[in-house]
């Protein structure tokens, strides 16, 4: 059973104002040509934006038997080191000036806070995990529950 899920979905107030800015460009385009040219104009002009964001959005964060899962990249829990919730200040100095290129980050524009992630063990390939979330101070708690379990190899749920 899983401690922690969260779906990144992309806000309503985005999907409004791409639909309105790009049903304004399909006008443009379609301005004095055919009927089929604002069909064109119009299926390519929202679709694919809306695909896009459909793809932005389908991001999931989990905390589960012994993994943290952000989007496709997934981490035993027992490697994880340091965890803290981070304010909108410290998310912005460490996907900023203070960011290492070796880090995995699975960040959002539109969630202004994160989580930061440790990993600990011989020589590890990233140095930390930096997590966009709507909720930190509930994921980084789910991975501090988890940690002892995923150490232990004991994934049951008391």
């Amino acid at each position: 059973m899983g401690s922690y899920r969260e779906h990144l979905r992309v806000p309503a107030s985005w999907w409004l104002l791409g639909f309105i800015t790009m049903a304004t460009f399909a006008s443009f385009v379609w301005a004095g040509f055919s009927p089929l040219a604002a069909v064109v104009s119009y299926v390519v002009l929202l679709g694919g934006p809306a695909v896009v964001l459909l793809i932005w959005g389908s991001a999931t964060i989990m905390v589960s038997d012994g993994e943290l899962r952000a989007g496709r990249a997934t981490m035993p829990l027992a490697q994880a080191g340091h965890v803290q919730a981070l304010d909108e200040a410290q998310t912005r100095q460490l996907r900023g000036p203070l960011a290492d290129p070796a880090a995995r980050m699975m960040l959002r524009p539109y969630l202004r806070q994160a989580v930061f992630v440790e990993v600990t063990g011989d020589q590890p390939a990233r140095p930390y995990w930096l997590i966009g979330t709507r909720h930190p101070a509930e994921l980084a708690a789910a991975i501090d529950r988890s940690r002892p379990q995923a150490r232990t190899g004991d994934t049951s749920v008391a």
